[in-house]
C-alpha cells in the first residue's frame, strides 16, 4: 500500500510498518490514522507475514495529535467529536487484534495518543533515552480513547498516576510498570527487536496466532465453567490440528518441525 504518512515493508514473514513524519513528530491527523489502520489490516491478512515491527523515524516515536487536527477539534460539536474519536478507536482495535505478533519499536519519545500505539502492540522495545507521557489532563482532556489499552499495559495502580498528573516518566520506569518489556542503548534497539522476533519466528505460526487470542480472550475474566471449557476446547483444538500433530511427532522425534525447514 502507498501512503504519504508511513511505510510498510512485507517481502518476508516480517512486515515493518514506520511512520515516516518526523518533522511533525509523528503525530496523529486523520489521514494518519486512516493509514495506520489501513496498513494493520493489509499486514494481518497476508499469509507469508508471521510478525509485525511497528517503528519511527526521528526523535519522536509518535507525539499524539498534531497541531492542525487539535486545531480542528477545538470546533467540533459533540457529535463530531464522537465520529472522530471512534476513528482513532478503530485503528487502536485493528492494532490491538491484529491476528500476527506485533512488536512496537520505540527509537524515542512517545506522547498522549502515541501511548496507545505502544500499548495495543503485544511487544515493546525501547530506547533508554526514550520518554513518555500521558500528557492530556495539561491541556483539560482525559485518554479515554487509549486507556482500555494503557491500562492493561501499564496497570491501574501506576495509571493513576500518570493519567492523573500527566508527569513525564523515562524507559526504566516504563519498564518498571510493564509498559515496556526491554529498554536497551539506541544502538542495540535492532538487535533486541531481532531477538523477539528470532523467538516468534522459531515457533509454529497457527499456535503464535492462536496463542495472542488466547490472551485477548481469557485477561481479565472470572475462572468460571465457561472459560474453562473453552481453554480445554482450545487445546483440544490446536492438539488435534496438523501443525499442533507436527509439532508434537517432531517434538518425541527429535527433528525440526516442518515450519523451521530441514
Amino acid at each position: 500500500m502507498k501512503s504519504t504518512f508511513l511505510t510498510v515493508e512485507a517481502t518476508g514473514p516480517v512486515a515493518t510498518i514506520t511512520l515516516t513524519q518526523p518533522d511533525v513528530r509523528n503525530a496523529f491527523s486523520d489521514e494518519v490514522i486512516a493509514d495506520i489502520t489501513r496498513a494493520f489490516s493489509w499486514v494481518g491478512a497476508q499469509a507469508q507475514v508471521r510478525a509485525v515491527v511497528l517503528a519511527a523515524e526521528g526523535p519522536a516515536f509518535c507525539a499524539g495529535a498534531n497541531l492542525n487536527w487539535m486545531r480542528a477539534m477545538a470546533d467540533y460539536s459533540r457529535e463530531e467529536n464522537l465520529v472522530d474519536a471512534g476513528k482513532l478507536a478503530e485503528m487502536l482495535r485493528v492494532i490491538y487484534t491484529c491476528p500476527k505478533p506485533t512488536i512496537a519499536r520505540v527509537q524515542g519519545d512517545v506522547y498522549a495518543g502515541g501511548m496507545g500505539l505502544v500499548a495495543c502492540c503485544d511487544m515493546a522495545v525501547a530506547a533508554s533515552h526514550a520518554g513518555f507521557c500521558l500528557s492530556e489532563v495539561k491541556i483539560g482532556l482525559i485518554p479515554a480513547t487509549i486507556s482500555p489499552y494503557v491500562i492493561r499495559a501499564m496497570g491501574p495502580r501506576a495509571a493513576h498516576r500518570y493519567f492523573l498528573t500527566g508527569e513525564r516518566f523515562d524507559a526504566a520506569e516504563a519498564l518498571r510498570t510493564g509498559f515496556v518489556h526491554q529498554v536497551v542503548e539506541a544502538e542495540a534497539l535492532d538487535s533486541a527487536v531481532d531477538g523477539l522476533l528470532k523467538h516468534l519466528l522459531s515457533a509454529s505460526p497457527a499456535a503464535v496466532q492462536a496463542c495472542k487470542k488466547l490472551v485477548l480472550d481469557v485477561a481479565g475474566r472470572e475462572v468460571d465453567e465457561a472459560l474453562i471449557a473453552e481453554t480445554v476446547a482450545g487445546i483440544a483444538d490446536i492438539r488435534a490440528s496438523a501443525e499442533g500433530k507436527e509439532g508434537v511427532q517432531a517434538f518425541l522425534n527429535k527433528r525440526k518441525p516442518s515450519w523451521l525447514g530441514s
